[in-house]
């Protein structure tokens, strides 16, 4: 591919990337590694006590609408962190719905008294 094609196809490299691109996709990359971990966490344990039904409804939501967002507006930063999102807060969430919105149960020990 020719230099000039490539960059018609915005093929070329962060160089050229605008100082708030740059910013954004820092700022993506922070908030979404962030939200790693508790994913992790959350489909290992299974342990979804302490999420809220209606926040994690809410926020799931709100991620997929900035993820709209970004793709009606070409904001690579806005797609980016938000299409890496939006899978992790949609496993949660249906693991949530999964747990009929409670979250998981103790299991109780069989060496405990009723």
């Amino acid at each position: 591919m020719a230099p000039d094609a490539r960059h018609d196809a915005g093929l070329t490299p962060t160089a050229t990337m605008s100082s708030s691109d740059l910013l954004g996709l820092i700022a993506a990359t922070l908030t979404t590694l962030s939200f790693v971990p508790q994913a992790i966490k959350s489909v290992r344990t299974r342990d979804l006590s302490g999420i809220s039904l209606g926040m994690y409804s809410a926020f799931t939501l709100g991620i997929a609408l900035w993820l709209v967002y970004g793709i009606m507006t070409e904001a690579m930063p806005v797609i980016v962190a938000n299409a890496v999102t939006l899978p992790l807060c949609g496993l949660i969430l249906v693991l949530k719905l999964k747990e009929g919105g409670h979250g998981a149960r103790t299991p109780s020990r069989p060496d405990q008294n009723p």
